[in-house]
């Protein structure tokens, strides 16, 4: 009997022959959505129907983030993906990976392989990014003079401020030779030596848009050194232009917002840095002139002449101080000059010879106070209160007194 073989056998032998087709591993496959439902695990599961068959297809969960896009019923569409064998139901199927709509698959595949080249290149690094000017006096546009991108850069950039010079090259932004013009503007302006440059045009399809997508653009905006602000379609679309840019602007509007400063709030900021620069400087003035007030006085204090009346008073005071000890020297003095004046007077001769005594001298000056001291015929002179007398000695008699021995002890006598 012929070999027999199970169905499951018979699935397996058919799904590895669709693995080993180099072809069905990568394949784009063109067609109308039909059937499409979002599962709840995630997958998404739809045919690719067209005129003369179907093929059932599943975007599983994990895949999610090659589609940009919500599906809807007959929509055309590429699918890029793997075609295999479900065994359990013996169907084959396509595996989508990325999906994208009919018209964009290619330009979106060279968009991606232009993007991932000039990424290795170094061409979107951060540290190549000029600083776009805060205080920008002429802003150049390169886009069509036409549409309504132009109108809103112009409108926003004369409501912000009228006095930004915008300089216009009117540039072909679609269609063939669209590249070449936009790179002829950029270098144009580039030579007007304007502050900043911004390059756009408003929506559209990627189609419309690749003029932006183009290398030679790329190339002029990364070589251009002027600053320069891409603003390229709406928010959601992105081109390669807003990867080299200096910066990206989601839209034309949000692109002169960014390039011209707002006059008025300048203004104002301007107003409200003087007020509060008047009022730095009078606090600064004011505590300044506290500070100039406070070393005068110092100074006052240390000024020779202050010094001078300083010593002076400090000089009459010592004055004061010495004539008051003087004084009371001086009185003391007198009071013991009088004292002892009261002593010499009980003791001097005159005071003596005042109360009736005399003084008696030899003819040799010498006092005579006993009578063993003279001879008869001997010369005396004897000084009373009014003069002196001259007597001659004729006899001398010895007299005992009380006391005599007390008084010869004081004159040291026995």
């Amino acid at each position: 009997m012929k070999n027999v073989y199970t169905v499951k056998q018979v699935n397996s032998y058919i799904k590895n022959m669709f693995t080993q087709d180099f072809m069905l591993n990568r394949i784009y496959v063109k067609g109308e959505v039909s059937n499409c439902k979002y599962h709840t695990s995630g997958h998404i599961y739809f045919s690719l129907k067209d005129e003369s068959g179907t093929i059932a297809c599943v975007m599983f969960a994990g895949s999610r983030s090659g589609l940009s896009f919500r599906m809807q019923e007959g929509q055309q569409v590429i699918v890029l993906g793997s075609v295999s064998v479900y065994e359990r139901d013996g169907k084959y199927q396509l595996y989508a990976r990325e999906i994208v709509l009919d018209g964009a698959g290619l330009l979106y595949e060279k968009f991606e392989a232009l993007k991932k080249e000039l990424s290795e290149m170094g061409m979107f690094a951060p540290e190549y990014k000029q600083p776009i000017p805060r205080y920008a006096r002429t802003v150049g546009i390169v886009t069509a003079p036409t549409g309504a991108a132009v109108r809103d850069i112009i409108n926003i950039s004369t409501r912000r401020n009228p006095y930004v010079q915008l300089i216009l090259y009117p540039a072909q932004v679609q269609g063939e030779g669209a590249a070449q013009s936009i790179v002829k503007g950029i270098r144009a302006l580039e030579k007007a030596h304007v502050d900043v440059i911004i390059v756009g045009r408003g929506g559209g399809s990627i189609e419309d848009l690749w003029a932006f997508n183009e290398e030679p653009v790329a190339r002029a905006i990364f070589d251009c050194r002027i600053p320069v602000i891409s603003a390229v379609g709406h928010e959601t679309d992105t081109t390669i232009a807003d990867y080299v840019a200096d910066l990206r602007a989601p839209t034309p509007s949000a692109a002169a917002e960014l390039a011209v400063y707002e006059y008025r709030e300048v203004k104002e900021s301007l107003y409200a840095y003087e007020d509060t620069l008047r009022r730095l400087i009078l606090d600064q003035a004011t505590r300044e002139r506290g500070r100039a007030e406070k070393y005068a006085l110092r100074l006052k204090l240390a000024h020779p002449r202050q010094k001078l009346n300083e010593k002076r008073q400090y000089a009459a005071e010592l004055e004061n101080t010495l004539r008051g000890r003087m004084d009371t020297a001086l009185t003391r003095e007198k009071h013991r000059l009088a004292l002892c004046v009261e002593k010499m007077k009980g003791l001097s001769p005159l005071e003596k010879l005042s109360r009736g005594y005399s003084y008696i001298q030899d003819e040799k000056g010498k006092n005579v106070r006993s009578i063993s001291q003279t001879e008869k015929e001997s010369v005396l002179t004897m000084f009373v209160a009014d003069g002196k007398i001259r007597a001659k000695v004729d006899s001398t008699e010895k007299l005992e007194y009380p006391g005599k021995q007390e008084e010869e002890k004081r004159f040291g006598r026995e």
